[in-house]
């Protein structure tokens, strides 16, 4: 195993680590291990990436692209909830759980996290590092089915279907619209602003 490879695998089993302390410890509050969790994987993956300047390029097209993807998600995801909520008896009571979190912090603080902080960590670590790493051993398509994977398992210890349903979901499109477009930015803009969206303004609560 490269060395490459034997850091994408020490550092996604630290976030199955990272997760389990997120979701399933009682330490100060939720949104602050979160913060915690996503910003120590961020950062990790910057420092295990000698060109780390470059993932940040920017096009004229990738806010674009962006945004309207960001919207496309949240449409797929608005859709695909009235499906689930008509065949799953459990899904209504595992997404206003997912939602129960908003009561630990004041909205406007839930946002800020979301957009500046947690969005753009998850996309450094998952599409900037797990999934561009990855790509360079093996083929695009496996590296993006091997990161979705890991993406929505380490969400295990939510012990909320929906949830890890739901980060599969998103796990996938992001990456596809990594490889498609070869630019972080427009993924961390896309998750920031979905996040900001499904969360916060226009939640899809049940």
């Amino acid at each position: 195993m490269s060395r490459n490879l034997r850091s994408v695998a020490v550092l996604v089993l630290a976030a199955f680590g990272l997760w389990y302390f997120a979701f399933q410890t009682e330490i100060w509050n939720f949104w602050v291990r979160l913060s915690l969790a996503a910003a120590t994987l961020a950062g990790s993956a910057l420092i295990l990436t000698p060109k780390r300047i470059q993932l940040f390029s920017v096009r004229p097209r990738d806010i674009a692209i962006g945004v309207a993807s960001a919207l496309l998600l949240y449409a797929i995801f608005w859709m695909g909830q009235q499906i689930a909520l008509g065949i799953f008896p459990f899904a209504t009571e595992q997404i206003s759980n997912v939602y129960a979190t908003r009561a630990q912090l004041d909205p406007l603080w839930i946002g800020l996290l979301l957009f500046f902080l947690l969005g753009p960590s998850e996309e450094i670590f998952w599409r900037g590092f797990v999934q561009r790493q990855l790509s360079e051993r093996f083929s695009a398509q496996r590296a993006l089915l091997m990161t979705t994977a890991s993406y929505a398992l380490v969400h295990i210890w939510t012990l909320n279907i929906m949830l890890i349903c739901a980060a599969a979901v998103a796990g996938l499109f992001w990456g596809w619209l990594y490889e498609r477009e070869r630019s972080l930015l427009s993924v961390m803009l896309s998750h920031a602003l979905w996040d900001v969206l499904i969360f916060v303004i226009f939640p899809l609560t049940p």
